[in-house]
């Protein structure tokens, strides 16, 4: 009976262990550098006690501790670690707002691979593209530039130097990303290039480079393709310095630091050449124009000097609304309309953007096409698109243009017209221009200067009787033999229906 009782024990003790070592076998092994910790621990607790006799409750706390400090610590998820990152920095910038920028890169959806259009060819200005290999031989240049001034004004280098110094925080916060460039190199990089473009519109505006010292023959400035690559570069939104270290560095050299507004008026004169359209500023109007920049303080650098020329005199600034990143039609193309009954002509204005539709007619000015007009439709597109308070019309009237042309064949109608001359291999290359400048740019049609125009069109678009009348005068009076065929036609026409009625009238008085 107890051998029994004994038997049915032992089974029952079994049970438990069997279980221990089914859910050992079933739980993930552990790493080996654990799992030879755990085993020494586990060894020595169980070998204490025979070897040396020592109570539990007299071992050394300390064995204790060690147990419990080689256990992985509980840490929290990767998503509470980044929602307190983000919350640490967005206390830092309340409690120091940093400097809005006013010189940007250009948005990524707006390069397609091409970088001739928003990289310098030529010139770095700026810290965006300083030192990249292919503009380094502009350096040497920049530095007989600055000996120029230097020589002519007495003046050392520092004069300079510790005058910009005194804004550099200021010219720093004008960019985007900065803290990597230190204070000298900064400061170096901004007179040297600031010095650079004031020499070079002294030298081309006012003075003259041979009256500035500069030889005759100048690598740089005697060289119309080089003008004319040195004009493209300054006008890219990443190649900018602010227009308030020109007037300083300027003004240093006339003895008045603190003047205002003459770097704006130069660089007017220096960009009246570079306009899309034949007809250029006068003196009044650059005087106008740069007294309004100075009044509405929003002559940041020579881009935005060279889009308000173009703009001015134009509908106030406003903020756009919330773009929407999607294409959208404005217009029709300029064969549909022309079917639809719609003319085109060329308006006699300096201003570019200034379109017109009145009784059928779509007055639009002339546009010059060559091969910088890409890089300064891109450039002022991607200010706009970065800088809202600023409006759109830029971007308006390329869509809007966009959407005129879609094929060669409407090149070949505006060019007919007079609208567009262009310097380029073909008309397919001048559709391909505008057709790729906006298919990425977020616009609101509703937000556009040409919404009610485009409206205006589009309703006499939709009139089917002025398509009827231009199909009619497009088939039979679109030229002058046209014209004698359809005249000759009705007389012959009129002349058969009146010998008909003769002959019937006859036949019905002889009857009666």
């Amino acid at each position: 009976m107890f051998a029994v009782l004994k038997k049915k024990l032992a089974s029952w003790y079994s049970i438990p262990l069997k279980l221990g070592e089914a859910v050992q076998s079933v739980l993930p092994k552990k790493s080996n550098s654990n799992a030879s910790t755990e085993l020494i621990v586990h060894h020595h607790q169980q070998q204490q006690p025979q070897d040396h006799q020592v109570p539990e409750s007299q071992q050394e706390p300390s064995k204790g501790k060690k147990v419990a400090e080689d256990k992985p610590r509980p840490t929290k998820p990767e998503w509470v670690v980044s929602i307190k990152k983000l919350e640490q920095l967005c206390r830092e910038d309340v409690e120091s707002p940093g400097p809005n920028p006013s010189i940007f890169r250009i948005p990524h959806y707006l390069k397609d691979g091409e970088d001739n259009a928003w990289v310098p060819q030529i010139v770095s200005l700026g810290p965006y593209h300083h030192g990249k290999e292919h503009l380094r031989h502009m350096e040497q240049h920049k530095l007989r530039c600055l000996h120029r001034i230097l020589w002519r004004t007495k003046h050392k280098s520092d004069f300079y130097l510790d005058s910009v110094r005194e804004v550099e925080q200021d010219a720093r916060g004008c960019y985007e990303g900065l803290k990597s460039m230190n204070i000298d190199d900064f400061v170096n990089m901004m007179v040297l290039d600031g010095c650079f473009v004031i020499e070079l519109f002294l030298g081309f505006t006012t003075i003259g480079f041979e009256k500035l010292g500069h030889p005759r023959n100048d690598s740089v400035f005697s060289t119309q393709r080089s003008m004319h690559k040195i004009r493209r570069d300054m006008i890219m939104l990443e190649n900018q310095i602010p227009l308030f270290i020109l007037d300083r560095l300027l003004g240093l050299q006339l003895g008045d630091p603190n003047q205002k507004g003459l770097a704006a008026k130069l660089a007017l004169q220096f960009f009246n050449y570079t306009r899309p359209t034949d007809d250029h500023l006068t003196e009044v109007s650059m005087n106008r124009i740069a007294i309004d920049l100075v009044s509405d303080q929003c002559e940041r650098h020579c881009l935005e000097v060279y889009r308000w020329s173009l703009l001015h005199p134009s509908q106030k600034r406003v903020g756009n609304q919330r773009p929407l990143q999607r294409r959208q039609q404005l217009i029709h193309c300029v064969t549909e309309l022309w079917e639809a009954g719609i003319e085109f002509k060329k308006k006699k204005t300096d201003k570019f953007w200034d379109i017109q539709f009145k009784n059928g007619v779509l007055y639009i000015p002339q546009l010059v096409i060559h091969d910088g007009t890409r890089s300064r439709f891109l450039n002022l597109i991607a200010f706009e698109q970065c800088n809202f308070d600023c409006g759109n019309h830029i971007t308006s009237y390329v869509i809007f243009m966009d959407n005129l042309i879609n094929s060669a064949e409407d090149v070949g109608h505006l060019h007919s017209c007079g609208i567009i001359e262009h310097w380029l291999g073909s008309n397919a290359d001048v559709a391909n221009l505008f057709n790729r400048l906006c298919q990425e740019v977020a616009f609101d049609i509703k937000d556009s200067y040409l919404c009610g125009l485009s409206k205006e069109v589009n309703e006499y678009y939709s009139n089917r009787w002025n398509g009827w009348i231009a199909s009619l005068k497009h088939k039979y009076f679109s030229n002058p033999w046209s014209i004698i065929s359809v005249i000759a036609a009705f007389i012959l026409l009129a002349l058969t229906f009146t010998q008909t009625f003769y002959g019937v009238y006859g036949y019905y008085r002889q009857g009666s």
